[in-house]
């Protein structure tokens, strides 16, 4: 991973999604690959009082399933679909990007939005649906642009009059996208959002487990069909792709964190229920673009 400046602005190049993770503190995250190809990141940021302004991109498809930072109000600005998410400290997402994905987020702490008196009850039933505006690809270019301009050594940066200014233009956005909103659309995405929140929780509390299909459903606590569908509108994957993915994620994982002297391929692929050798071997060289040989000579 490198740092290519030392301004205000930081910016990070990762070859792995851990690295990924590891650029943006203050977040509960974990990422998993979900498309073949090497891995290739790139994550700007920017501090300022009480303000933080991000700018991620993608090659392939990540999973990720994310807690936003304590206490604070997201606008999540999603490039490739233009819509915004809105974000507070409850909201845990399970989604998986699609490839070349990029987005800009501003984070807003506590003490910012108790400063400039937002009460955070007057958006309850807005956070994690898919916000439209006419707006949203213009701003996200705008942010994108002030970030470049902000990096630059030669430019002056007045961090309070920028932070000012973001608050006001995104509830403004916010605004506009509301109008927008359809009841029985938004009741839908709401009931989906629900199922995929229980598999998120799952997924986060046993990393290291793995069910059938019928486990996960009972997880959800719905149908299968009820299952089918909310991970078409959030993932656009079936869940039995979506299980198959998580566990060669997680024998990746073991692989890079294990001596080659000490275990084999064989015993990881076992623990994560691949029982045939050759076709766990296959599935993963295709995913990672090597067999799993090679990354556990990358181990520990």
């Amino acid at each position: 991973m490198t740092t290519p400046n030392a301004l205000q602005v930081q910016a990070f190049s990762t070859f792995d999604v851990a690295e990924q993770i590891r650029a943006t503190p203050g977040w509960q995250q974990q990422y998993r690959q979900m498309s073949p190809g090497l891995f290739s990141g790139q994550l700007r940021c920017l501090g300022l009082d009480g303000v933080d302004i991000y700018e991620e991109s993608l090659n392939t498809r990540v999973e990720q399933f994310f807690r936003a930072p304590q206490g604070s109000l997201t606008f999540c600005f999603d490039q490739v679909e233009h819509s915004l998410y809105l974000l507070d400290e409850h909201s845990r997402n399970l989604w998986i990007t699609p490839e070349n994905y990029r987005e800009v987020a501003v984070v807003f702490d506590q003490a910012f939005l108790q400063r400039h008196g937002l009460d955070m009850a007057q958006l309850q039933g807005l956070f994690m649906v898919p916000l439209g505006s006419g707006q949203n690809a213009l701003f996200s270019r705008w942010l994108s642009a002030t970030l470049t301009r902000l990096a630059q050594a030669d430019c002056p940066l007045e961090g309070q009059a920028l932070a000012e200014q973001l608050l006001e233009d995104c509830l403004f956005i916010l605004d506009n996208a509301c109008q927008r909103l359809q009841g029985p659309a938004r009741d839908r995405h709401a009931q989906a959002r629900a199922i995929m929140q229980r598999v998120g929780d799952w997924a986060a509390d046993c990393p290291e487990d793995t069910l059938n299909l019928p486990g996960l459903a009972q997880v959800a606590g719905v149908s299968l069909r009820q299952l089918q569908d909310a991970f078409k509108a959030f993932t656009g994957m079936p869940p039995a792709q979506w299980l198959r993915l998580r566990r060669l994620n997680g024998a990746r994982r073991d692989l890079l964190c294990s001596d080659a002297n000490e275990v084999t391929v064989a015993e990881v692929a076992m623990r994560w229920s691949f029982w045939h050798l050759g076709r766990f071997s296959e599935s993963y060289r295709q995913l990672f673009k090597e067999l799993p040989s090679q990354t556990l000579r990358k181990g520990c």
